[in-house]
């Protein structure tokens, strides 16, 4: 019994130290989800095995300076996905999409349309936003291939893919503040909030 206590800490453990990395959630960007303090486990084995999932609350470098500073937003969209949203409500492969996780409905329409990100019916500048040129997009109305646009639950607080463009993948981040300066990555997806004790639970 005691053999297998030890065994068990050692892979809780090295699991812990290996896979498992807390981030503490610095802004109001993801209420009612994720609240300013709380401490949550990312899984950082998860996109080495698959690349991100719609829905998941994932952390990132953002394509904008941040210090180093990842960011954590939920992915409204992946490669492929044509996303629009029209008077608050999420349009998903043309099917609207119900979002009970968001704090209140976003204020502003946004379509990924004319191989760009259109807010309000203005495109957003590869100067400032992460947009691949032409060349890079499959489709003019899907996301290409490697990006993902990336929303907080408290949309109308929220600095995401609505302002600075699409998160990557991985390399070089190809247009925005952050070209050729930066490195792209996902790093990992939250699983679980750790503290504080009244907030524990897993994130689904």
């Amino acid at each position: 019994m005691l053999e297998t206590a030890i065994a068990v800490a050692l892979f809780l453990l090295l699991l812990f130290v290996f896979a498992l990395r807390p981030f503490s959630i610095p802004s109001i960007s993801m209420i009612p989800t994720l609240h300013v303090r709380d401490t949550v486990l990312v899984d950082e084995i998860a996109y080495r095995l698959h690349p991100p999932h719609f829905g998941d609350l994932a952390v990132f470098m953002p394509p904008i300076p941040s210090n180093g500073t990842p960011f954590i937003k939920r992915v409204i969209g992946v490669p492929g996905d044509t996303i629009r949203i029209a008077n608050g409500t999420l349009y998903r492969d043309g099917r609207a999409f119900p979002e009970p996780y968001v704090n209140e409905p976003p204020n502003y329409d946004l379509a990924v349309t004319r191989d760009t990100i259109v807010v309000d019916g203005v495109s957003l500048d590869p100067a400032s936003a992460d947009i691949p040129p032409r060349s890079m997009w499959q489709a003019a109305d899907r996301i290409p291939a490697g990006f993902y646009l990336m929303l907080g639950d408290n949309r109308n607080y929220s600095d995401d893919s609505h302002q600075w463009g699409f998160a990557q993948l991985h390399g070089p981040f190809v247009a925005g503040p952050a070209r050729r300066h930066a490195e792209a990555a996902f790093i990992g997806r939250a699983v679980m909030v750790l503290w504080p004790l009244d907030r524990i639970h897993v994130l689904r």
